[in-house]
């Protein structure tokens, strides 16, 4: 009978919302049998099982190289009692992806830090040793064939893509925290960016190869990030360990000879069929795009959705334009920011949420994973009320 109880009781909390963790834990604190069952380890692989996308617990944001570093915090959009922010000067948050955050750091010499935000556990390691003019980073678990709902405390890789300091050359690595180092730097070939070298002149710009700081898109082997000028995507096989480069859709590029500001706002994303999506804001629409590609090896790009912001999301005046800095993959969200706000936009039912006040929002690094009971540190009643 205590057995039949359970498994209804447990039945019961799996339909609890994963945006709200705080209502698992208000359940924990009722009795000591449903605090058994939530702090089951099976309990917890059947709640990601059952919910697929882990829901977003918190935001940090990357800022431009000139703004300099941003606040030390991991901003909060649920109730979970998630581990403080480390306690180090110069931190720079890179990515997050996988339950993990990724941060640069600069105590001392400069070195990285994966954190896991709900267990509060932490892994240190150097620079690959290339010498930096601007740079962007990703972390991902490492378990072949994992689904990603419930990836704390196993391995990870660290791809590394950089514009090199003096020889403006585009380079990249990967750490794997199995081996404990990098792999040997492999170098973009220099036939690569002609084609985008010479638009830039072309568009009266000096040539730079700038790496955008901004949060990449990974697909299995492979890790993509945008450049400066036209946002050219940069693709890098760290298995192969292979750079080559990709065209962006032709409305996300400079129309040379044309007299138009580029789009310089985007963001790469992880589409519902595993491919690379690519959104950006052009005039007053939201375009999203995905890369296919065919059986041959070709691959287009296809546009999936245009938006109308204008009805949707509020400027504070005529000059104020929407730009995209982000999005929250597995849950179809996009962040737009504004000079009124930071907002997200639910792209199944177009639902606009306010979530930050106005800021300089270059890239949001959104934080998701699944927070139950069994999980980093467990509130006191008061806390969860308070929540």
């Amino acid at each position: 009978m205590v057995s039949l109880m359970d498994d209804v009781t447990a039945e019961i909390f799996l339909r609890l919302p994963p945006y709200e963790p705080e209502h698992l834990f208000r359940a924990a604190l009722v009795c000591k049998p449903w605090l058994r069952v939530l702090r089951d380890p099976s309990f917890r692989r059947r709640y990601s099982v059952f919910h697929r996308a882990p829901p977003l617990l918190g935001l940090l944001h990357r800022l431009q190289v000139f703004e300099g570093d941003p606040a030390a915090r991991l901003a909060p959009t649920t109730a979970a009692p998630l581990s403080p922010y480390p306690d180090l000067c110069r931190t720079r948050p890179l990515d997050c992806r996988h339950g993990r955050v990724l941060l640069h750091v600069g105590v001392g010499s400069w070195h990285f830090i994966v954190w896991d935000p709900v267990t509060g556990e932490q892994h240190r390691f150097p620079e690959p040793g290339i010498p930096k003019l601007i740079y962007s980073a990703a972390v991902f678990c490492a378990v072949p064939g994992c689904d990603h709902l419930d990836c704390h405390g196993g391995p990870f890789r660290v791809v590394f893509l950089v514009t090199e300091d003096c020889t403006d050359l585009i380079k990249a690595a990967v750490y794997s925290s199995e081996t404990g180092a990098w792999s040997t730097p492999v170098t973009m070939d220099a036939g690569c960016d002609v084609q985008h070298r010479r638009d830039a002149l072309a568009a009266g710009f000096y040539y730079t190869p700038y790496v955008q700081p901004r949060r990449g898109a990974v697909i299995g082997d492979e890790a993509y990030f945008t450049l400066r000028y036209g946002n050219p995507v940069v693709k890098y096989n760290w298995s192969k360990n292979h750079i080559s480069l990709i065209d962006p859709p032709t409305k996300c590029v400079y129309n040379v000879g044309v007299k138009k500001k580029a789009v310089d706002k985007v963001a790469l994303m992880v589409m519902e069929d595993s491919s690379l999506g690519f959104a950006c804001v052009e005039g007053s629409s939201l375009h999203l795009w995905s890369r296919k590609v065919n059986a041959e090896g070709d691959a287009e790009w296809v546009q999936r959705r245009a938006i109308q912001l204008e009805s949707v999301i509020p400027v504070a005046n005529s000059d104020d334009k929407p730009f995209v800095v982000g999005c929250a993959e597995g849950v179809g969200v996009i962040f737009v920011s504004t000079g009124v706000g930071l907002f997200t936009i639910k792209l199944d039912s177009g639902l606009v949420k306010k979530v930050a006040e106005s800021g300089v929002y270059f890239s949001v690094l959104p934080y998701m994973s699944f927070y139950t009971p069994d999980r980093g540190t467990f509130p006191s009643l008061a806390e969860i009320t308070d929540a």
